[in-house]
């Protein structure tokens, strides 16, 4: 038979990792991305814009930024990295592109790629 001071630590050992998930914990994990709840925020913006036009000034395309539909943060040793899904403009097409910016004390631009939903 288990004794009861036991089965209060395996109980812990078990339970306290899927609370601390529950509650938001996994948010503050370093490397884990963690999600941008406000995408109209003036830096957000500012770090898709940027995508944007250095994806037009490393590939000769024209594209238009439209908007931010949604983005993650990931904390990383010396900066952050961004992951955004941007709506461009191309003419009179609008389409998503999926950006990824790493910041700090600079931008660099480290992928751009269509977005394919699903």
């Amino acid at each position: 038979m288990m004794r009861p001071h036991y089965l209060l630590l395996v109980l812990s050992v078990v339970l306290l990792p899927l609370c601390t998930v529950a509650i938001g914990g996994s948010e503050s994990l370093p490397g884990g991305w963690t999600l941008i709840e406000d995408t109209k925020d003036p830096h957000v913006v500012e770090i898709a814009q940027y995508a944007v036009s250095e994806y037009d000034r490393e590939s000769g395309a024209t594209l238009k930024f439209e908007s931010v539909n949604s983005g993650e943060t990931q904390v990383v040793s010396a900066g952050i990295n961004y992951r955004l899904v941007v709506e461009v403009k191309d003419g009179s097409e609008k389409s998503d592109f999926q950006a990824l910016v790493y910041e700090k004390p600079y931008k660099n631009l480290t992928s751009f790629k269509p977005f394919l939903k699903g």
